[in-house]
């Protein structure tokens, strides 16, 4: 997958270091309303994903009015 293609399957995900957005990528979560559905837990154990990301992903979600799935 090329660097564009990479971003353009990212969807309103904010931007975030290449590691973490592939591992959303790969997992199916290309967008935040997709993301809201996914357990914070399970996306924190993703491959790629630290804290710095999760707190981005936490911030875009609330911004939204949406959240992780609850545990």
């Amino acid at each position: 997958m090329t660097r564009d293609a990479e971003v353009s399957s990212a969807g309103d995900l904010p931007k975030l270091a290449a590691p973490a957005r592939r591992a959303l990528v790969s997992a199916g979560l290309t967008s935040l309303d997709k993301l809201s559905k996914a357990k914070g837990r399970d996306v924190a154990r993703l491959h790629g994903m630290g804290p710095k990301a999760m707190a981005a992903l936490k911030t875009a979600l609330a911004a939204r009015g949406l959240r992780f799935a609850k545990e």
